[in-house]
């Protein structure tokens, strides 16, 4: 019953955001199917709608991304009349095809309108509507000029799969027949694209990282995908950056040969300049790549370290009965709870001593009888510390950290919130700070008094937590804030402070909720 509830569930919630990611391919079946079913009595139905609306999407990628400039309905024109023509034999009148033309690319735009997608949303129990386009245009200078949405390149980028090889490499291999073919203004465009795919595996490798000391299991997972589909290419990249390297280094050489031949060449020297701005881009790819094969290889000792850390932590010698009653849960297998259960229900195994052995102990004589026991007076341990002692101590190092971070980030800021603060403890501690009684405790007894001085705390400590304060804090962090003061304003609304996570070290979280706080430092301090 419970996994039919979770299933139920995600249909449910799921539903709109997959019709909503569904949406992106609506246009083209409706292109697809109705576009010459009706026109001229259906005297055009031998042209395919779905490849001109594929051959159309790529010439506006082309023109919009490549050459970075918008397209005229003119242009348009040139690039479909000759589709038409040699993919599909067209043989028409001028003004025939021209209103032909015409008809296509008010279908491709749908007349300036967005293509609406109606679906059904169990959660509101109603229709909605989700809108997409194609093109879009823009009037400038009296002209009107078209560009391909973001809609109409994710659905063309979709339609085929590049998972399985390396964009970087596709690029270069586009870039060296730039360079063969002596468009470095063009090849520079290239060279920036690659340095962005590049900076974006590094941020990619950054947030694998970032999941590890999250959640090691998907950090693992994201780890592996991440080397098997990056780092993988990493060689081949090197080697078609150094090729490229070499064109370009050629290109120079032969380019300033032609110049000093012809001192007055204005188109020689543009391309000169054109392709040393090319091969700075280049180098600085190429730094920014080498970049990320290092923190790769970082990476990849990181993770080593934090999967064993976890690895270490798992093999915790106790019964997580937690664990297995979710994993029952999820296997639907009530029965399973006999393997729990039948240890506790088991027969208790009393021990009993045999009568016979009495006379045994009774006539029982020890090779060391007659010897006395030697009694040896132990020194008294003057640094003996009791349990609770010992926990005292602990508890008053973690208040004078917490409350040092508080003046810390007060000295920087002047005013920090709860959340703030919640978070700035995370980042330097880790989420087990959350697993750490001591944090709640430390917020409960900084509720007590609405100012703090820590001049006056150091000639006289009113509340439990000024004493474990001043006890545990250094002399220079005391000198450093002598003069800090600040306020504590309450606010009326409750904070969550682990309200992002699900988990701490593997267990189910615990949700606590605190009186969202304000700490204010006063002018002058």
């Amino acid at each position: 019953m419970a996994l039919k509830h979770v299933m139920i569930n995600d249909i449910i919630s799921e539903h709109s955001a997959r019709m909503h990611n569904l949406k992106k391919y609506y246009p083209f079946f409706v292109l697809n199917e109705t576009t010459f079913t009706q026109y001229k009595e259906g005297k055009f139905g031998y042209l395919d709608m779905g490849y001109i609306t594929m051959a159309s999407l790529r010439f506006f990628i082309n023109e919009n991304n490549f050459h970075e400039k918008d397209i005229t309905f003119e242009e348009y024109e040139v690039f479909l009349r000759e589709l038409l023509r040699r993919d599909f034999e067209l043989e028409e009148e001028a003004d025939e095809e021209k209103q032909l033309i015409v008809y296509i690319f008010d279908k491709l735009k749908n007349d300036g309108r967005a293509f609406e997608f109606k679906f059904y949303d169990p959660e509101i129990k109603g229709m909605k509507i989700a809108r997409v386009k194609l093109i879009d245009s823009r009037i400038e200078n009296g002209q009107v000029l078209y560009t391909i949405t973001a809609e109409g390149i994710e659905f063309y980028l979709d339609t085929k799969e590049i998972k399985d090889e390396s964009k970087i490499s596709v690029s270069q291999l586009l870039l060296e027949k730039m360079i063969s073919s002596n468009n470095f203004r063009g090849g520079i465009d290239v060279v920036k694209r690659i340095n962005s795919q590049v900076i974006q595996l590094k941020t990619e490798k950054e947030q694998v990282l970032k999941l590890l000391g999250i959640d090691v299991f998907e950090g693992a997972k994201a780890y592996e995908d991440y080397m098997a589909t990056t780092a993988k290419w990493f060689t081949e990249e090197q080697k078609l950056f150094a090729k490229n390297k070499a064109l370009v280094d050629k290109a120079i050489e032969r380019a300033s040969l032609e110049k000093s031949e012809d001192g007055s060449s204005s188109l020689r020297s543009k391309a000169l300049e054109d392709i040393s701005s090319l091969e700075t881009e280049l180098k600085k790819t190429i730094y920014n790549h080498s970049q990320l094969i290092a923190e790769t290889m970082e990476l990849q000792q990181i993770s080593d370290k934090i999967i064993s850390r976890a690895k270490l932590r798992k093999l915790r010698p106790v019964f997580d009965f937690r664990a297995s009653l979710v994993k029952i849960m999820e296997q639907d297998s009530p029965d399973m709870m006999a393997h729990v259960l039948m240890p506790l229900f088991a027969p208790r195994l009393g021990k009993s001593f045999s009568m016979k052995s009495i006379d045994n102990i009774l006539t029982l004589k020890s090779e060391d009888k007659s010897k006395g026991e030697k009694v040896e007076k132990e020194a008294l341990d003057l640094e003996f510390e009791y349990e609770d002692e010992i926990l005292d101590k602990k508890i008053g190092m973690n208040f004078a950290r917490l409350f040092y971070e508080l003046l810390d980030q007060l000295s920087k800021w002047g005013k920090v919130t709860l959340k703030e603060l919640n978070g700035i403890l995370e980042i330097k501690f880790g989420e087990e700070i959350y697993g750490n009684r001591d944090y709640y405790s430390f917020l409960v007894h900084l509720a007590g008094k609405k100012t703090y001085s820590m001049s006056k705390m150091i000639q006289k400590q009113d509340t439990l937590l000024e004493e474990m304060v001043i006890q545990n804090m250094s002399e220079d962090d005391k000198e450093r804030f002598m003069t800090m003061t600040f306020d504590i304003i309450f606010g009326e609304e409750e904070v969550e402070l682990n309200s992002h996570i699900s988990s701490v070290d593997g267990k189910e979280k615990e949700s606590f909720y605190v009186t969202d706080m304000i700490f204010e430092r006063r002018n002058g301090d």
